[in-house]
């Protein structure tokens, strides 16, 4: 007989404090708690990691190192799994050739449309596919765009080689690019750029025959800057890391493509048409619009494809996401929308008894949007689901057959089952959730007085229609709408016309060793602190120095390449995870060991280790609601929310003079009693001479602006437009916009 309970005991995972839970089968729970609980603890990495284990333990060993890897959790038992589809915010990576299209796989069935019906015939599916050379543009190689090296931006004429004249990563003083240049005895590397002849910089720059006018014996394997710059960045194959991606949008130009016009397509295959449309116009099309051109195709031989097409499509716009096409670039898609374009395979789908964790499936919707998620949520549930949401939004527990809030606090804090039961019975409850549930949101009525206006003129940009609009200086400004009305287009002009600095939900650690003390700068600080305590070197306490632990050099965790097995990472039996050899972690400070002060929270550090240094450079973390991180954490374990307020603190620690910021909905992951947190956080930024805006459709922040900025009325081509602009407390309830609705919903 099968179980009604996803029945777990004993969970440990992370702050999990051995908690004991019983969670009913095909039903839609709701996980509640304040960030850091222990939601995603219990939800991801205990139930989701389990499931997806077993699931991968019955595949072979060499089909299981191509499966998405779970570790195990710590946990003393669990019953009652299915197979588990994890559908989670992080944002859709891929590089320049992934888009909306190839994603879904409706660009598939809309090339195989062609391959069949075009006129004049082409050929096979794959003369349409930009990522074949069969089909892709031969000047873009499929790209849509030809990207071209800024070469006045690659060097500083002002600068001599050691200097840093060469702008580019990797090419200072000291590095190993720099010496391919400065140490050839054939630049001279002390003299300004500007001092150089035309010949000498050419040379530099592009080698070959420039190089050869020169008349200096070059190595035989010589390679100008931009040589070097362009095969490294621009003709790297596979995806692209965010450091590089960032490299090249700093030291490039991209124009659309003179050839193909940004079809990505050859000749004859952007020149074929289907009822009178090429594929590039369908392409562009928007997805509700292009349902309804395929639907218009009625030939015997492909309706196969008509169908799926169109489902696909269906699916899309029954989610929200009508307003996109198929040529979007999937870079370019929030962490809501890439959610949201995950969730378009599992519609049509006849699996049954499955098990769906989702992680905050509102984020990126108006309000007034998410009664369409809601309804998504209860369709997979009435097919014999099981659906297991994180969310904070209360319209997702109002549907919830059962919420589950994980706390009291964050961190050490957390970790228990504090409610279990319905919603009405959670307004009731003396929780967190219920706390906040119960509280009513408040109207700011003395909006701060503007200290100029940075104007947004002309702006084109997606669905955009020659928008000019004045954004207050000096205060807090929130763009809403609802999704896909041109709020992030908006915003992109800001910053492109204005150079704003954008605080997005992207990561922020590079490497397994990026931790909180690594980002806040204070690991000398605490090595200067122990130093003086012990009377001993400060490079003792650092875990890339020869005191570090020799077996793991000083990373804790001991990794084994397993060839066509899971490869093995265990923490390291010398140093027992603690990176340091015993000598060093004899030393103390107040009963703490190096290796103790990893194990600290940003609040608990604040408190215990006695450096103004410390203090200040954690001060803005807990501002940010981030108290409760470890100092030793991974910084590649944040989520985007957590992302996004770790960059605020450091802006607060770092921004001297007034900016422009933008930030993108810094409410991601963030329960309803952490947005005053936020709000103080963003009242500091505004105190110290900044103007913010903010992409948000939380109510509570749109009800804190100083100023609002109402884009609509609907998404795609139904939008683009500025709908309101005035102080929140001025907004006509009877205005008829979904803004005006949703906020006239909470007066």
């Amino acid at each position: 007989m099968a179980t009604r309970h996803i029945s777990i005991r004993g969970a440990r995972t992370n702050n999990l404090r051995a908690v004991d839970v019983d969670i009913p089968r095909n039903r839609l729970v709701v996980f509640a708690g304040v960030s850091g609980s222990g939601k995603s603890s219990l939800v991801f990495d205990t139930i989701a990691a389990e499931a997806g284990y077993q699931l991968n333990e019955s595949f072979p060993p060499f089909a299981r190192n191509r499966l998405p890897k779970w570790t195990r959790p710590d946990v003393e038992h669990i019953d009652g799994l299915s197979p588990v589809v994890v559908i989670d915010q992080r944002r859709l990576g891929g590089n320049a050739r992934s888009t909306v299209g190839t994603i879904t796989d409706t660009w598939t069935y809309l090339r195989l449309l062609f391959s069949r019906l075009s006129e004049p015939h082409v050929g096979e599916s794959n003369h349409f596919s930009f990522n074949d050379p069969a089909g892709m543009c031969p000047t873009c190689s499929g790209l849509g765009d030809v990207v071209v090296t800024a070469v006045d931006r690659i060097l500083d004429p002002d600068k001599s080689l050691r200097q840093g004249a060469i702008r580019l990563p990797g090419f200072g003083d000291g590095n190993y690019w720099y010496s391919q240049y400065a140490d050839i005895g054939v630049f001279d590397a002390d003299t300004p750029l500007r001092e150089w002849s035309r010949d000498e910089r050419d040379a530099l720059l592009y080698g070959g025959e420039a190089a050869a006018r020169l008349g200096r014996r070059l190595p035989k394997d010589y390679e100008g800057v931009v040589e070097r710059f362009e095969r490294i960045y621009l003709r790297a194959s596979g995806e692209l890391s965010e450091r590089k991606q960032e490299t090249i949008r700093r030291f490039t130009r991209s124009r659309v493509c003179p050839d193909c016009g940004g079809d990505r397509l050859g000749e004859a295959s952007r020149t074929a048409t289907v009822l009178g449309r090429t594929i590039g116009e369908l392409s562009r099309l928007e997805v509700a619009e292009l349902a309804a051109f395929v639907r218009g195709i009625d030939a015997p031989e492909v309706a196969p494809a008509v169908a799926a097409l169109t489902a696909r499509l269906d699916a899309m716009d029954a989610i929200g996401l009508g307003y996109l096409h198929l040529a979007r670039a999937t870079t370019t898609l929030s962490g809501g929308e890439s959610q949201r374009v995950k969730i378009v395979k599992h519609l049509g789908s006849s699996l049954t008894e499955m098990l769906y964790v989702f992680d905050e499936p509102t984020a990126g919707l108006h309000p007034t949007d998410v009664e369409s998620m809601t309804r998504l949520l209860e369709r997979l549930r009435d097919r014999g689901n099981t659906i297991l949401v994180v969310e904070h939004d209360p319209a997702v527990m109002a549907v919830a057959d059962q919420i589950v809030e994980i706390g009291p606090g964050a961190g050490a804090d957390g970790g228990r089952l504090v409610f279990q039961g319905t919603f009405p019975e959670l307004r009731r409850a003396d929780t967190s959730t219920g706390r906040a549930l119960r509280r009513p949101a408040p109207l700011k009525t003395a909006p701060r007085t503007a200290k100029g206006v940075i104007t947004v003129a002309e702006a084109t940009r997606n669905n955009l229609r020659r928008v000019t609009v004045d954004i207050p200086a000096g205060v807090m400004t929130v763009l809403t709408g609802v999704a896909g009305s041109g709020k992030s287009s908006l915003a992109a002009e800001l910053v492109g016309q204005h150079d704003a600095i954008v605080i997005d939900q992207r990561p922020v650690a590079v490497n397994r060793r990026s931790t909180p003390i690594t980002y806040t700068g204070i690991a000398p600080a605490i090595r200067r602190l122990f130093a003086r305590r012990n009377g001993v070197p400060a490079a003792l306490f650092s875990a890339n120095s020869e005191r570090a632990c020799p077996k793991c050099d000083g990373l804790g965790v001991v990794y084994t390449d397993l060839a066509f097995m899971d490869g093995q990472e265990v923490v390291c039996e010398a140093c027992e995870g603690r990176r340091f050899t015993p000598e060093v972690l004899a030393y103390t400070v107040d009963g703490l060991s190096i290796a103790d002060v990893d194990a600290l929270s940003v609040d608990q550090a604040r408190r215990r280790l006695p450096d103004k240094a410390v203090d200040r450079a954690l001060r803005h973390l807990s501002q940010a609601g981030l108290g409760y991180l470890r100092l030793g954490q991974s910084l590649t374990t944040l989520s985007g929310g957590e992302c996004q307020r770790l960059k605020i603190a450091k802006e607060l620690r770092d921004a001297e003079r007034p900016a422009t910021y933008v930030l993108d909905e810094p409410t991601t992951g963030l329960h309803m009693s952490d947005i005053d947190g936020l709000l103080r956080l963003l009242d500091a930024l505004v105190d110290r001479g900044h103007t913010v805006v903010v992409i948000e459709h939380n109510l509570d922040v749109i009800r804190q602006a100083d100023w609002l900025i109402d884009l609509g009325p609907g998404p795609g081509r139904h939008g683009g437009r500025v709908l309101f602009r005035g102080h929140v407390a001025d907004y006509p309830p009877d205005a008829g916009t979904p803004t005006a609705r949703a906020l006239a919903a909470c007066r």
